[in-house]
């Protein structure tokens, strides 16, 4: 409970000299942290070493935005493509 408090002391130190407030502060470190996790992942998918199921899974996102950072990210993909051509015909 230490390190929780010490970390609303300078969550609150730091609203009090700058003019966001705590949600804004809070939302910031969640980007960061979240984008630094998603890269960590798209290293370990690059190296084939994770596959998306299980990165989806644990960074708790759909498979549908998984892609789409890929996407803006500009790293290659392979995305399975069900057509009705190719399944009954």
């Amino acid at each position: 409970m230490k390190g929780l408090q010490q970390i609303k002391s300078e969550i609150e130190l730091l609203t009090s000299t700058s003019n966001k407030t705590e949600l804004e502060i809070v939302d910031a470190l969640h980007k960061y942290y979240f984008n630094k996790a998603v890269t960590a992942e798209i290293k370990l998918y690059k190296k084939k070493k994770k596959k998306v199921a299980e990165i989806t899974k644990d960074l708790k996102i759909s498979h549908r935005r998984f892609y789409k950072i890929l996407e803006d990210k500009k790293v290659e993909f392979t995305k399975y493509n069900k057509s009705k051509e190719e399944a009954g015909e």
